[in-house]
């Protein structure tokens, strides 16, 4: 190589590409925020959720009281979890190890809603704790899962 050698153009090449390549998860996020649960819209879901959210309104989230409200709509939970990669259910055995980082990250986006919806709102973090235990989490992950939640302002 030549001492008069300049990257700028290798460099901006190289900023392009992967511009390029974030482009694509940016774009399925997007269209995942577009049609997240909507399956809850229709059958065999929504009557369903529409006779359980109510309920599941005025438990703490995670309680035992909360996992026997969502057992009586055990079949629309189950045709939910089939029909949405967010759940690590979706995944049988495999759970949360048969999903992607786009998965996980509307996960996490899912968890900080859910919790919203009680009366009183419950907090992120006890959402997260309730889910790393739910779904034995390994710490790498559940280190990785919670520095996403403090970059995005979320705890």
């Amino acid at each position: 190589m030549s001492k008069f050698y300049d990257s700028t153009q290798d460099t901006e090449d190289h900023i392009k590409l992967v511009r390029k390549f974030m482009e694509k998860p940016i774009i399925k996020l997007m269209t995942r925020a577009r049609v997240h649960d909507a399956s809850k819209l229709k059958a065999p879901e929504k009557a369903a959720f529409d006779r359980a959210t109510p309920m599941l309104k005025a438990l703490k989230y995670g309680s035992e009281e909360y996992r026997a409200c969502l057992r009586k709509i055990k079949p629309a939970i189950q045709h939910h979890y089939a029909h949405n990669s967010h759940h690590p259910e979706h995944f049988g055995l495999d759970g949360i190890a048969g999903m992607s980082l786009l998965d996980l990250l509307e996960m996490l986006c899912d968890w900080g809603a859910a919790q919203q919806r009680t009366d009183p709102p419950g907090t992120f973090e006890k959402s997260f704790e309730v889910n790393v235990k739910r779904f034995s989490i390994g710490l790498e992950l559940e280190k990785i899962l919670r520095n996403t939640v403090r970059e995005m302002g979320w705890l």
